[in-house]
Protein backbone atom coordinates (compact mmCIF):
# COMPACT_ATOMS: atom_id res chain seq x y z
CA UNK A 1 0.00 0.00 0.00
CA UNK A 2 1.35 3.29 -1.04
CA UNK A 3 1.01 6.42 1.18
CA UNK A 4 0.47 9.71 -0.57
CA UNK A 5 2.13 12.87 0.71
CA UNK A 6 -1.30 14.30 1.53
CA UNK A 7 -2.22 11.27 3.66
CA UNK A 8 1.16 11.39 5.41
CA UNK A 9 0.67 15.08 6.23
CA UNK A 10 -2.83 14.47 7.61
CA UNK A 11 -1.70 11.56 9.81
CA UNK A 12 1.25 13.62 11.12
CA UNK A 13 -1.06 16.51 12.01
CA UNK A 14 -3.49 14.19 13.79
CA UNK A 15 -0.68 12.58 15.75
CA UNK A 16 0.62 16.04 16.70
CA UNK A 17 -2.82 17.09 17.93
CA UNK A 18 -3.06 13.98 20.07
CA UNK A 19 0.18 14.92 21.82
CA UNK A 20 -0.67 18.62 22.20
CA UNK A 21 -1.74 19.49 25.74
CA UNK A 22 -5.22 20.95 25.94
CA UNK A 23 -5.69 23.92 28.22
CA UNK A 24 -8.47 23.21 30.68
CA UNK A 25 -9.68 26.15 32.67
CA UNK A 26 -10.62 25.49 36.24
CA UNK A 27 -13.89 26.89 37.53
CA UNK A 28 -13.52 30.48 38.62
CA UNK A 29 -12.19 30.64 42.15
CA UNK A 30 -14.71 32.02 44.59
CA UNK A 31 -13.86 35.54 45.62
CA UNK A 32 -12.56 35.93 49.14
CA UNK A 33 -15.12 37.41 51.53
CA UNK A 34 -14.93 41.17 52.07
CA UNK A 35 -12.41 41.75 54.90
CA UNK A 36 -12.78 38.08 55.81
CA UNK A 37 -16.35 38.72 57.00
CA UNK A 38 -18.50 35.59 56.97
CA UNK A 39 -21.28 36.75 59.33
CA UNK A 40 -24.37 36.72 57.13
CA UNK A 41 -27.59 38.59 57.87
CA UNK A 42 -29.64 36.05 59.80
CA UNK A 43 -30.89 36.85 63.34
CA UNK A 44 -28.39 36.68 66.20
CA UNK A 45 -30.04 35.50 69.41
CA UNK A 46 -28.88 34.33 72.82
CA UNK A 47 -31.06 32.82 75.50
CA UNK A 48 -28.89 33.53 78.53
CA UNK A 49 -31.19 34.81 81.24
CA UNK A 50 -29.00 36.60 83.73
CA UNK A 51 -29.70 39.26 86.32
CA UNK A 52 -30.96 42.34 84.53
CA UNK A 53 -28.38 45.07 84.99
CA UNK A 54 -29.35 48.48 83.59
CA UNK A 55 -28.23 49.82 80.25
CA UNK A 56 -26.05 52.90 80.86
CA UNK A 57 -25.03 54.16 77.41
CA UNK A 58 -25.27 53.60 73.66
CA UNK A 59 -22.37 54.62 71.44
CA UNK A 60 -21.00 53.90 67.98
CA UNK A 61 -17.68 53.67 66.16
CA UNK A 62 -16.32 53.43 62.64
CA UNK A 63 -13.93 50.67 61.62
CA UNK A 64 -12.22 49.80 58.35
CA UNK A 65 -14.67 47.05 57.36
CA UNK A 66 -17.76 47.73 59.49
CA UNK A 67 -19.65 50.21 61.66
CA UNK A 68 -20.17 49.29 65.32
CA UNK A 69 -22.88 50.05 67.88
CA UNK A 70 -22.17 49.35 71.56
CA UNK A 71 -24.72 49.10 74.39
CA UNK A 72 -22.97 49.55 77.75
CA UNK A 73 -24.48 47.67 80.71
CA UNK A 74 -23.63 48.25 84.39
CA UNK A 75 -23.40 44.49 85.07
CA UNK A 76 -24.06 41.35 83.05
CA UNK A 77 -25.51 41.83 79.58
CA UNK A 78 -28.62 39.67 79.52
CA UNK A 79 -30.23 37.85 76.64
CA UNK A 80 -30.41 39.66 73.31
CA UNK A 81 -31.94 39.44 69.87
CA UNK A 82 -30.53 41.29 66.84
CA UNK A 83 -32.38 40.91 63.55
CA UNK A 84 -33.45 42.66 60.37
CA UNK A 85 -37.10 43.73 60.40
CA UNK A 86 -39.39 45.28 57.82
CA UNK A 87 -40.94 47.63 60.42
CA UNK A 88 -39.29 48.87 63.59
CA UNK A 89 -41.80 49.24 66.43
CA UNK A 90 -41.79 50.68 69.93
CA UNK A 91 -41.96 48.01 72.65
CA UNK A 92 -45.25 47.81 74.49
CA UNK A 93 -47.31 50.05 72.20
CA UNK A 94 -46.23 48.55 68.86
CA UNK A 95 -46.12 52.05 67.36
CA UNK A 96 -44.13 52.09 64.12
CA UNK A 97 -40.92 54.14 64.47
CA UNK A 98 -39.11 55.51 61.43
CA UNK A 99 -35.45 54.76 60.75
CA UNK A 100 -33.30 56.24 57.99
CA UNK A 101 -31.66 53.82 55.56
CA UNK A 102 -32.54 51.01 53.22
CA UNK A 103 -32.79 48.38 55.99
CA UNK A 104 -33.71 48.24 59.67
CA UNK A 105 -32.13 46.23 62.48
CA UNK A 106 -34.01 45.69 65.73
CA UNK A 107 -31.87 45.16 68.83
CA UNK A 108 -33.67 43.82 71.89
CA UNK A 109 -31.44 43.74 74.97
CA UNK A 110 -32.53 42.01 78.18
CA UNK A 111 -31.46 45.11 80.11
CA UNK A 112 -33.75 47.98 81.13
CA UNK A 113 -32.85 51.69 81.02
CA UNK A 114 -33.94 51.99 84.67
CA UNK A 115 -32.77 50.58 88.02
CA UNK A 116 -34.60 48.26 90.45
CA UNK A 117 -36.54 51.22 91.86
CA UNK A 118 -37.73 52.27 88.38
CA UNK A 119 -35.47 55.33 88.31
CA UNK A 120 -33.90 56.10 84.91
CA UNK A 121 -30.25 55.14 84.53
CA UNK A 122 -30.05 55.92 80.81
CA UNK A 123 -32.22 58.83 79.70
CA UNK A 124 -30.81 60.32 76.48
CA UNK A 125 -31.70 63.88 75.48
CA UNK A 126 -32.46 62.78 71.88
CA UNK A 127 -33.86 59.21 71.83
CA UNK A 128 -34.35 59.31 68.04
CA UNK A 129 -30.67 60.24 67.51
CA UNK A 130 -28.62 58.34 70.11
CA UNK A 131 -25.39 58.86 68.18
CA UNK A 132 -24.31 61.13 65.37
CA UNK A 133 -23.99 58.83 62.34
CA UNK A 134 -22.79 61.42 59.82
CA UNK A 135 -19.67 60.14 58.11
CA UNK A 136 -20.51 56.48 58.75
CA UNK A 137 -20.44 54.18 55.72
CA UNK A 138 -23.24 51.85 56.88
CA UNK A 139 -25.08 53.33 59.87
CA UNK A 140 -27.74 55.92 59.09
CA UNK A 141 -29.48 56.19 62.48
CA UNK A 142 -29.42 54.73 66.00
CA UNK A 143 -32.74 55.18 67.80
CA UNK A 144 -33.99 54.23 71.25
CA UNK A 145 -37.36 52.53 70.86
CA UNK A 146 -37.92 52.31 74.58
CA UNK A 147 -37.58 50.11 77.62
CA UNK A 148 -40.49 47.86 78.56
CA UNK A 149 -40.78 44.98 81.03
CA UNK A 150 -37.04 44.75 81.62
CA UNK A 151 -36.01 44.88 77.97
CA UNK A 152 -34.70 47.73 75.87
CA UNK A 153 -35.25 48.15 72.14
CA UNK A 154 -32.77 50.01 69.94
CA UNK A 155 -33.31 50.46 66.20
CA UNK A 156 -30.46 50.73 63.72
CA UNK A 157 -31.13 52.30 60.34
CA UNK A 158 -28.51 50.96 57.92
CA UNK A 159 -27.68 51.61 54.27
CA UNK A 160 -28.81 48.13 53.10
CA UNK A 161 -29.26 44.59 54.37
CA UNK A 162 -25.63 43.72 55.03
CA UNK A 163 -23.77 41.11 57.09
CA UNK A 164 -23.97 41.73 60.82
CA UNK A 165 -22.90 40.10 64.04
CA UNK A 166 -23.61 40.53 67.76
CA UNK A 167 -21.60 39.48 70.79
CA UNK A 168 -20.88 40.44 74.41
CA UNK A 169 -17.56 41.77 75.75
CA UNK A 170 -16.47 42.40 79.33
CA UNK A 171 -16.00 45.98 80.52
CA UNK A 172 -16.01 48.84 81.02
CA UNK A 173 -15.28 48.25 84.69
CA UNK A 174 -17.33 45.41 86.14
CA UNK A 175 -19.99 45.78 83.43
CA UNK A 176 -20.36 44.28 80.00
CA UNK A 177 -21.30 45.57 76.57
CA UNK A 178 -23.41 44.22 73.77
CA UNK A 179 -21.63 44.86 70.47
CA UNK A 180 -23.34 44.94 67.06
CA UNK A 181 -21.17 45.19 63.94
CA UNK A 182 -22.64 45.84 60.48
CA UNK A 183 -20.33 45.32 57.50
CA UNK A 184 -19.83 48.03 54.89
CA UNK A 185 -20.57 45.55 52.09
CA UNK A 186 -20.92 41.85 51.28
Amino acid sequence: MRTTPRALLASTMLAGLALTPIAVTAPAAQAAPYCGITWGSLPKVTGTDLEQAPLTDVRAGRHTCFDRVVLDVSGDAGEYSVRYVSTYSAPGSGESLSLRGGAKIEVIAGNPTYDDDGDPVYDPARPAELVNTSGYRTLRQVRLGGSYEGQTSVGLGVRARLPMRAFVLDGPGSGQRLVIDVAHRW
